[in-house]
């Protein structure tokens, strides 16, 4: 019984990390889009960028990594190749996280630097581990 909250507890908690993972960088795309002397609405998306990281994408991610792994230890998965895959991926995920916080960062010091099509295409880099992720975890391919 334990194990299925600690399962829920990872989903919601993924569902809430990823919903930022691909808000963020669309919320990048319209503040790169912004015409110079924009500061009212340049102001605005700096607030959403940083209540948006700060108080959903940090804390889903710090509970999707406890569930996770909490997950993997009661279940034994582990030493499945599927699982080390999905690990793989969570860890670049995880590196993206990371690289968007650096981006936050710069939005707020008016120190970005990359134009609107750039977020674009980078917002879809967390949608593609994303397929992959759940991939993984629905077929558990014996690879």
């Amino acid at each position: 019984m334990l194990y299925d909250w600690i399962k829920a507890g990872h989903i919601v908690s993924l569902i809430a990390w990823m919903a930022g993972m691909l808000y963020l960088p669309r919320l990048f795309v319209y503040h790169a889009s912004l015409p110079p002397g924009a500061q009212a609405q340049s102001a605005t998306f700096k607030v959403m960028e940083r209540r948006l990281l700060k108080a959903i994408m940090n804390p889903a991610l710090i509970a999707t990594w406890a569930f996770g792994l909490t997950l993997a230890w009661m279940s034994g998965l582990y030493a499945t190749h599927w699982l080390q895959a999905k690990f793989a991926l969570v860890l670049a995920m995880s590196g993206i996280h990371g690289w968007l916080a650096r981006m936050v960062k710069d939005f707020a010091a008016d120190r970005n630097t990359r134009g609107h099509k750039f977020y674009r295409v980078l917002n879809e880099v967390p949608t593609l581990l994303l397929i992959v992720i759940v991939i993984l975890v629905t077929v558990k391919p014996d690879f």
